[in-house]
């Protein structure tokens, strides 16, 4: 799997942008890659040593949608919670 596939993007709630106060950080993923891809992938892009990957699927939720109200399944999310050793990622730029 290339680099550039692995993270798709960060994930800014309010959770995410409280554990960015330490050094957390969250980050959508292929729904393929494992722990050693999102590390290193990290690691290359964003030039920070990573300390703990931890990975969690979030299923798909089923909504009703059109005139006749089919049930649709949304696609399920891989979500990476990152912890870093050494450096920053500056997801939120300061004007």
């Amino acid at each position: 799997m290339k680099i550039d596939e692995v993270l798709l993007k960060p994930v800014l709630t309010e959770k995410g942008t409280n554990l960015a106060n330490n050094k957390e950080y969250l980050f959508e993923t292929h729904i393929k890659a494992n722990k050693n891809n999102i590390k290193e992938a990290l690691e290359k892009l964003y030039k920070v040593k990573v300390s703990r990957v931890k990975v969690l699927i979030r299923k798909g939720k089923k909504r009703k949608v059109g005139k006749k109200m089919v049930s649709k399944k949304l696609t399920d999310r891989k979500i990476a919670f990152i912890k870093l050793s050494e450096g920053k990622i500056d997801l939120f730029p300061q004007a």
